[in-house]
């Protein structure tokens, strides 16, 4: 930091040397605004500039008045060239009076006019200047492009020259309205009828939040519309493009230095312009770009306040879906170019590299405007159960350490002053995987970048506090440290524990069951534990079987799981209903099941996430954005309930007379758990309250609301105590999506063994050259869907493939012997095969089905 401030000091002299401060009256001899003033070359600016650092002289103040004076003052305050501190455009020390040296901010107007002088002369050398002097200068950027032209007099002059420029303006403005006009046009396009009703829906239940931050505009001064233009006039002019590049080298130290030390954001809102313009740039990707400015300019965003960020983003998100876009492959470039240029190893992290972390900083304000302009449900928020406080001392206050995320998962700042979450957002502007940076996950050390989240250090960057950069299973892999540092705090606190009370606690959660009682014993013993102490349950977890042999290593786990989720999804026992079109599961609403079952199933989601295991469960996507807090709405409806849907979008869809045709009240007919019918009135008297056009989407939304949410309330809120049990103090809301959720607990329904068989280790004396190793892959590749389901069953305990596909499992096939009639063998807890080396293909194929059909139970080999 000292550097820097005694650069910045440096090259504030050597401005001072240069161009001086602005004030004609100006009485100081080390200045050149003072009329006594001898001018010097800059090579002897740059000495002299550091012999007045070294004996601290003072420096004047820049003039306000004369920072920007009337083009008719002749004032020659400004350097004619731009960067010659770095070695670039040199060439004219003294240039012609025809370099508009007078012109202290830039319109569109005074752009067109120095531009059409320059095709006449067919010298673009004074607007090149007028570019790179302006552009430099951030005075100059944030007074340029007004909307506000009554603060400049000037700008409605036009030069004569520059008549016939107006009716390509003019057109250039249609142009752009078309653009506009084309933008709400694919807007049409992508919105979807669902997506439009759902609209609807919102507004009729007073979810006034949906639209709050779209419905007014950010106020700017800066005319958008305008630099838009005049960067399409001027960028098709390669010297132009250069002049823009430097300058913005050139801005960007001086930026970082002002929003550092300055706070010039809070005395100049206006300051906001600079970064609006230079976005606006469409060469920003260019490898010049990315190589030179972007890197230094994205530090400069960075470096903004929230409530600038926050302005920022606001007004991006009113920008269509192309802008936003260029926007996005921008910086996600940026990130690329930097990852790939450099190597990273265990002394230099990518969280390190300022580029990166500033381009997924500034990303960050790109993904929220995608969230903020797409499709907003703010409303429809589940309440929350909170704990009532205990009087009590917890163990961990016993012991001194406090329980980690007591008040449940971070909240990003950004997203906090904006007041929308990624889950408000059920359709965004552009798709979220696109803002996922590949390149990046791959050189990612999710181990230490975990370390530097969880301390919340300011002097470490972890990119999970910009979780939309990284994949599910990068994710995963964080999620999973997180896990296994709790188990272990688990573990050290009861260690600790037994020495004060000075009795032996078990150290992992053990369940010991029956398999054919395996309900109510897991229900008898999961529910003491919750009653008792809620924390065991974040134990690591080890489940015996009563009567067999198997040591629980993970595999045992799995067919608990598994058993237990087959006994409970059971429709005979009615907790569940089951949809023959979808293959889904919903909860019962007339089930005579007990709360406690419901947590029941709720725990076991958890402690699937929780131990890393894959369930084979099948719920709808609305169960799992319940689960992160958001209500059911109609748009659910479409996977949960498809008939249901379908027929409430025939009736919003319907033109005729509803009332009539219909003749639909807001009271609704089900059935019990015996088929007897019930009635639900949606709204009071709801029986003598017709349905009619005005009122449709009323009763779309409480119909919706009633079948996802009200019917089933009891049953729901059992299930999700349950889950948030095990992970209420895990990083899972805050990292993941609905979607990625399912992921994590049902896994990929993507079998790919190509990328299975490319990713398996041998043992034994076996090698992917041996017969019978190429045997088994052709035997397995020819399989059928149910028996590769059955064999990664039999393989690794569930069929289900991990968070990234089956390249991410690691099987290992060892040699079990030679030819023998005996059946294959495995350890679910290692993904291990024992494979006899059979004689024949044909007798592989024989043992090895028969292995995978009748596999259940665990026994000694």
């Amino acid at each position: 930091m000292k550097r820097a401030a005694a650069k910045h000091l440096i090259e504030r002299y050597f401005r001072q040397l240069t161009e001086g401060c602005g004030n004609g009256a100006c009485t100081n001899e080390l200045c050149a605004s003072c009329l006594g003033f001898q001018p010097l070359d800059h090579n002897a600016a740059a000495i002299r500039a550091l012999e007045l650092y070294k004996i601290n002289t003072k420096l004047c103040d820049l003039h306000p008045s004369a920072a920007f004076p009337d083009n008719n003052s002749g004032e020659d305050t400004q350097p004619a060239l731009l960067g010659d501190c770095h070695g670039k455009m040199t060439d004219n020390l003294f240039p012609p009076r025809e370099d508009f040296r007078e012109v202290r901010y830039l319109t569109e107007e005074k752009v067109y006019e120095i531009l059409s002088i320059c095709e006449g002369k067919k010298d673009y050398s004074p607007l090149i200047r007028v570019i790179g002097r302006i552009f430099s200068s951030a005075d100059g950027l944030v007074q340029s492009f007004r909307k506000d032209e009554e603060q400049h007099p000037n700008t409605k002059e036009q030069h004569p020259n520059t008549k016939e420029q107006h009716p390509n303006t003019k057109e250039q403005r249609k142009t752009h309205q078309a653009k506009d006009e084309d933008k709400d046009e694919d807007d049409k396009e992508r919105t979807t009828a669902m997506e439009q009703e759902s609209e609807a829906s919102a507004s009729m239940e007073g979810a006034t939040g949906s639209t709050e931050n779209r419905l007014g505009p950010v106020e700017v001064s800066v005319d958008i519309e305008a630099v838009r233009r005049v960067y399409d006039r001027l960028l098709s002019n390669e010297k132009m493009e250069s002049a823009f590049l430097n300058a913005l080298v050139y801005l960007t130290p001086n930026v970082e230095l002002d929003l550092t030390y300055l706070d010039v954001y809070d005395t100049n809102p206006d300051y906001l312009n600079i970064f609006i313009i230079v976005m606006e740039n469409s060469s920003l990707h260019s490898p010049e770009y990315l190589e030179m400015a972007m890197p230094l300019f994205c530090k400069c965003m960075s470096k903004l306040p929230l409530p600038a960020l926050a302005k920022l983003t606001r007004l991006w998100s009113q920008y269509s879906v192309e802008h936003i876009r260029r926007m996005m492959e921008t910086f996600q470039q940026l990130i690329t170019y930097t990852v790939i240029s450099n190597e990273y190893v265990s002394g230099s992290l990518v969280n390190d590299d300022e580029g990166v972390v500033a381009a997924t900083k500034c990303l960050k304000l790109v993904f929220y405007a995608n969230v903020l302009g797409g499709d907003l449900d703010t409303g429809h928020n589940e309440e929350e159960e909170e704990e009532p406080p205990s009087s009590e001392l917890t163990l961990q206050e016993l012991l001194g350490e406090e329980r980690r995320n007591k008040n449940g998962p971070r909240v990003d700042p950004l997203e906090k002053e904006l007041g929308v979450r990624t889950l408000d957002c059920r359709r965004p502007l552009i798709p979220f995987e696109e803002f996922v940076n590949e390149p990046l996950n791959n050189v990612l050390e999710m181990d230490k970048d975990f370390t530097f989240f969880k301390v919340d250090s300011e002097s470490k960057f972890s990119f999970q506090s910009c979780p939309f950069i990284l994949n599910a299973c990068t994710k995963s892999l964080g999620l999973y440290y997180d896990n296994r540092i709790s188990m272990y705090s688990e573990r050290r606190i009861t260690a600790l524990y037994s020495l004060v009370q000075g009795q032996q606690l078990n150290p992992y959660l053990r369940l010991k069951v029956r398999r054919d009682h395996i309900i109510d014993d897991a229900l008898v013993r999961l529910e003491m534990i919750a009653m008792e102490n809620p924390a065991d349950l974040r134990k690591q977890l080890f489940v015996e079987f009563e009567g067999e042999q198997g040591v629980d290593e993970g595999g045992v786990s799995k067919e608990f799981f598994q058993l237990v989720l087959e006994e409970m999804f059971n429709p005979d026992i009615g907790m569940f209903t089951y949809d023959e079109s979808t293959k889904l599961f919903w909860f019962n609403p007339p089930s005579l099941e007990n709360e406690a079952q419901f947590t029941l199933i709720g725990i076991v989601l958890g402690l699937a996430i929780y131990n890393n295991c894959i369930l084979d469960v099948h719920f709808p996507m609305v169960v799992y954005r319940k689960l992160m807090g958001k209500k059911g709405t109609y748009l659910d409806l479409a996977d949960s309930h498809p008939v249901q849907y379908q027929s409430l979008k025939e009736l919003l869809d319907y033109e005729g007379d509803v009332e009539e045709d219909m003749m639909i009240t807001f009271q609704i007919s089900q059935t019990d758990l015996f088929g007897d019918p019930i009635t639900y009135d949606l709204k009071e008297n709801g029986d003598k309250i017709p349905v009619s056009v005005d009122n449709r989407k009323e009763f779309v939304s409480l119909y919706s609301d009633y079948i996802l949410n009200k019917s089933v309330e009891r049953q729901f809120k059992a299930f999700r105590r349950g889950f948030q049990m095990v992970t209420n103090e895990s990083p899972l809301k805050c990292l993941f999506r609905p979607e990625e959720v399912e992921l994590l607990i049902c896994g990929s329904r993507n079998l790919d063994f190509h990328a299975l068989e490319e990713t398996t280790e041998y043992d034994g004396g076996y090698n992917k050259d041996c017969r019978i190793i190429k045997d088994f892959w052709e035997t397995v590749h020819s399989f059928g869907e149910e028996d590769k389901r059955l064999f990664l069953q039999f393989t690794t305990g569930t069929d289900r493939a991990p968070v990234g596909g089956l390249g991410k499992l690691k099987m290992i096939i060892a040699k079990n012997g030679p030819d023998t009639d005996r059946l294959p063998t495995s350890h679910t807890c290692f993904n291990a095969l024992l494979l006899p080396e059979y004689d024949s293909k044909e007798k592989l194929k024989e043992r090895l089905l028969k292995a995978i059909t009748y596999a259940k139970g665990f026994g000694m080999l």
